[in-house]
């Protein structure tokens, strides 16, 4: 398979966020220049262990970047062989009950931002609102008055402007502040830097199902402070969800019955996206297989040799990425280097449906995703096991479930690649396609045109490609009411508003299922949803034993992501959006 080139919109994102720009601010790297960059960083870390060769590795990791084959997370394209070498897109920092220990934390994640990380939180340990301070004879504000002093340090930081400042923020089902947590951004621009999860118990769901009460404890002196009505909360999560798209769930005793490391401590917070639990302090580095890049030319079957020896370079490159590392915090080096958690993933999984033919959601699509998952697991777990022979076991490996030999005591995470798949032109993650011509809002504001090749190139070969069929789309978010699409085609272009909820959280459950870390997957629901579908899909993603699940209803947050284009002009070539230019419209693909 031929380099794919570099989209046009994925070389506006480069020049924004990821190549090198001299004192000027004018970019002075191409994007092959920053591949380069980045695989010679990490292949320089084989000198310190003499077992695999320097420039032959570096070779291969550059190919594979260059090809669109697998991309690392942002702050390894950004920072890998530059003075600020931090690598690692993800990290928890721990929270206790004083005054001290939190504002730390606020420099600590002032830090991580800078270079480009985002931040996990729990503020499960702080006491409620109107407690008792002794030291000053006051009452606490409470675990949300402090998430504000967060945003506000967040905000002033914004990474650089390079990556916008990210924080996840988690508060336990059973703290007495639960209900003013879930409400947290009801408040038109309230915590505009946080998504923000409700740690679950698998006691409150259970209760919640029965409809009984259950007690709220205040963390400073570990008593009951009232007992409230599970359903209640569970349906204000639901309520607000839909309003806002926030609160998500974590079910946080699914998360630790499968903590690789027990004898380090329970896990109270993950990423701020949610697919990698972490331990106070711990970091983690991620990297995505493009799945549409595993097929032969015109093939509708996985190259099944392409993907175990991408895998295998995923597994090598990222545990390099952690020994390359420059953290920004001590406690984050010690605890990282003693794990050596990485978490290799997958995007272009919806492209890879639409080249099978195989619709999103249906049983034959579940049984593609744990064959494909299970696959990629066992070459991951090799690879992991082979490192460790030649470099040793994860040092921790004796406080963890492991005997040996075993590198990282995570190998896999599903993350969004919200951003790297664009740079990929592939679909995001696991996520079912939002819409065939959509709108991302990226760079701070700015609005990048995406039309699905694959569609396009469908309807070409199919006889049913006309410009105002792509006219058509540029104002719908799906294409099953549209007669000159055929009913094949419909099936493997299905979007996201099209799938059931339990579809959607099938897929998300079918991935978990063989996943050590999460799985970062969004529910989405047409705008006429009530909030019992948001209730409904935590109920339901509980009962399939996901780790997490978010649900977003369409247009009920201020600067979506993703919307329909609108009335604009597409290419009558290659479908592509266009632009005006000079007074003329030009296509931004073909030029």
């Amino acid at each position: 398979m031929n380099s794919p080139p570099i989209s046009a919109n994925a070389l506006q994102v480069l020049e924004k966020r990821y190549l090198i720009k001299g004192e000027d601010g004018k970019v002075i790297e191409t994007p092959d220049q920053m591949f380069r960059r980045v695989a010679r960083n990490v292949a320089a870390v084989n000198d310190h262990y003499h077992d695999r060769k320097r420039a032959e590795e570096e070779e291969k990791f550059y190919r594979a970047m260059r090809d669109l084959e697998f991309l690392p997370n942002s702050p390894t394209l950004m920072n890998a062989g530059t003075d600020l070498q931090q690598l690692s897109a993800c990290f928890v920092v721990p929270i206790d009950d004083s005054i001290e220990s939190i504002y730390t934390a606020v420099k600590q994640a002032a830090l991580i931002h800078q270079t480009g990380g985002g931040a996990g939180f729990s503020f499960s340990r702080l006491r409620p609102a109107g407690d008792a301070v002794k030291s000053t004879g006051g009452i606490a504000s409470g675990p949300v008055s402090f998430m504000k002093v967060f945003d506000a340090a967040t905000e002033a930081i914004k990474q650089g402007g390079r990556r916008r400042g990210a924080n996840m923020g988690i508060l336990r089902v059973d703290h007495p502040d639960v209900e003013r947590f879930i409400s947290a951004k009801e408040e038109s621009g309230a915590l505009t830097n946080f998504n923000i999860s409700v740690a679950v118990t698998d006691e409150f769901m259970e209760k919640a199902g029965k409809g009984e009460d259950y007690d709220l404890v205040n963390p400073r002196t570990d008593k009951v402070s009232r007992t409230v009505s599970a359903p209640y909360i569970l349906e204000r999560m639901a309520t607000s969800a839909w309003n806002t798209g926030d609160p998500g769930a974590i079910f946080i005793d699914a998360v630790n019955r499968s903590n690789p490391t027990p004898g380090l401590g329970d896990i109270e917070a993950t990423n701020p996206c949610g697919e990698v639990p972490l331990l106070p302090f711990e970091a983690c580095n991620l990297g995505s297989i493009n799945l549409d890049r595993m097929f032969g030319d015109d093939s509708a079957e996985l190259d099944m040799d392409k993907l175990a020896r991408t895998v295998d370079l995923g597994v090598r490159f990222l545990d390099n990425v952690i020994d390359a590392n420059r953290f920004p915090l001590e406690e984050t080096r010690a605890v990282v280097l003693g794990n050596r958690k990485i978490g290799l993933g997958v995007m272009g999984f919806a492209d890879m449906l639409a080249r099978m033919r195989v619709r999103y959601g249906s049983k034959r699509s579940l049984e593609i995703a744990e064959n494909l998952i299970v696959f990629i697991k066992d070459k991951a777990e090799k690879a992991s096991g082979d490192i460790a022979r030649s470099r040793g076991d994860f040092p921790n490996i004796s406080k963890s479930i492991f005997k040996g030999p075993r590198r990282n005591a995570t190998v896999l995470s599903i993350a969004p690649t919200g951003t790297i798949s664009m740079i990929a032109s592939c679909s995001s993650g696991i996520e079912p396609y939002y819409a065939i011509a959509y709108t991302k809002n990226v760079l701070g504001g700015q609005r990048l045109m995406e039309v699905n090749p694959h569609f396009v190139s469908a309807a070409v070969k199919g006889g049913f490609y006309s410009e105002e069929l792509m006219r058509k789309l540029t104002t719908s978010l799906s294409v099953q009411g549209l007669d000159e699409v055929p009913k094949e085609a419909k099936d493997a272009f299905v979007t996201a508003h099209d799938i059931e909820v339990e579809e959607q959280v099938d897929v998300q459950a079918v991935f978990q299922k063989h996943v050590d870390n999460a799985v970062s997957k969004t529910i989405n629901l047409p705008e006429s949803s009530s909030w019992k579908d948001v209730l409904r899909a935590y109920q339901y993603a509980h009962s399939k034993k996901c780790k997490g699940i978010t649900v977003y209803r369409e247009g009920s947050r201020q600067g979506q992501v993703l919307t329909a284009l609108g009335s604009i002009s597409l290419c009558p070539h290659c479908g592509q959006p266009m632009r005006a230019e000079e007074g003329a419209m030009q296509c931004e693909s073909c030029g």
